[in-house]
């Protein structure tokens, strides 16, 4: 991925994979530390048996070895992880979050609590960012609805606000579900009552600001 963002100029940026529980963690990194688009590190956690993963000793270890290199740490997880991911920001105050696909909930059940109280508990920590991405493949894959997601993106709007909500594709998985062109459309539709600056910072302007790009 960075040798094709050093091939094109339209790559601004890279997040990437390290061993963060390896206890050479912060070699690792430095491996990359020319590599300026490189700009942060996400863990697969949604895939972890341990919904208490990101909390373990030597994930937390490797977490806190990101600030040197002043690299961003997504957050992948299921909706029954935000309990561990937020015990994990309140350990490092001064580290940019990214949580994505606004943590995954049960759209398809149309089950909103305790993602909503806990979302708005997450969205308390202000060096956390939220990427409204990867809803639909959440819902029903071939038969949901704009409305089926409105809920839930109400939600982060009114947690996060504009300055720390940013678009996401979750492209190509997303396909699974919807096109990129048909997901872009429906993330306008959902902020097209906003105002042209809010607008452009979820579209565009936040990404800016959390990766630094």
């Amino acid at each position: 991925m960075l040798e094709l963002a050093e091939k094109n100029d339209f790559i601004r940026g890279v997040v990437g994979w390290a061993p963060l529980i390896s206890p050479d963690v912060g070699k690792d990194l430095e491996k990359f530390a020319g590599q300026k688009k490189l700009k942060g590190v996400r863990h697969v956690l949604q895939e972890e048996k341990d919904d208490r993963y990101a909390v373990r000793e030597d994930f937390v270890r490797g977490v806190g070895a990101l600030k040197k290199s002043g690299l961003v740490y997504d957050i992948l997880i299921f909706e029954k992880q935000l309990p561990a991911a937020i015990e994990l920001v309140d350990k490092f105050p001064n580290q940019v979050f990214v949580l994505d696909h606004v943590a995954k909930p049960k759209i398809r059940e149309k089950i909103v609590s305790p993602w909503r109280e806990r979302m708005k508990d997450l969205a308390k920590r202000q060096n956390v960012y939220c990427k409204l991405s990867g809803m639909a493949t959440e819902a029903d894959h071939g038969g949901w609805e704009a409305a089926d997601l409105r809920p839930y993106v109400e939600v982060v709007l009114e947690a996060f606000g504009p300055k720390r909500l940013m678009f996401g594709s979750d492209w190509p998985v997303c396909l699974l579900a919807v096109t990129y062109q048909k997901w872009a459309a429906t993330v306008r539709e959902f902020i097209a009552k906003l105002s042209a600056a809010e607008k452009d910072r979820i579209m565009g302007g936040t990404a800016v600001e959390a990766y630094k790009l």
